[in-house]
C-alpha cells in the first residue's frame, strides 16, 4: 500500500492545454424565421419560373400544332386566341 502512495505522489500528472475554438455566436428566433422565409422564397421563385417556362411551352405549342382544338362547328367562331 505504500508503495502506491510513494508511486503516486512521485508521478505527476502532465495536462496539455490546446487553444479552444472560439465559441459559435448565438443564433436567435429571427435570424432562424429569416432563414427560414428565404428558404421557402427561393423554392417558390424557382417553382414560379419553372412554371411560367412550362405554360410558356404548351402554350406555344398548342398555337403552332393546334392541339386540343375540337373539330370546327360551324355555329362556332374560333378566337385564335
Amino acid at each position: 500500500m505504500r508503495f502506491l502512495l510513494a508511486l503516486a505522489q512521485n508521478t505527476p500528472i502532465i495536462v496539455d492545454v490546446v487553444k479552444q475554438p472560439p465559441p459559435t455566436p448565438s443564433i436567435s428566433y429571427g435570424s432562424v424565421l429569416a432563414s427560414a422565409v428565404g428558404l421557402v422564397g427561393v423554392i417558390l421563385a424557382a417553382a414560379a419560373i419553372v412554371g411560367v417556362i412550362v405554360g410558356g411551352v404548351f402554350i406555344f405549342l398548342k398555337k403552332k400544332f393546334n392541339w386540343g382544338v375540337p373539330p370546327a362547328d360551324p355555329g362556332h367562331q374560333r378566337l385564335r386566341i
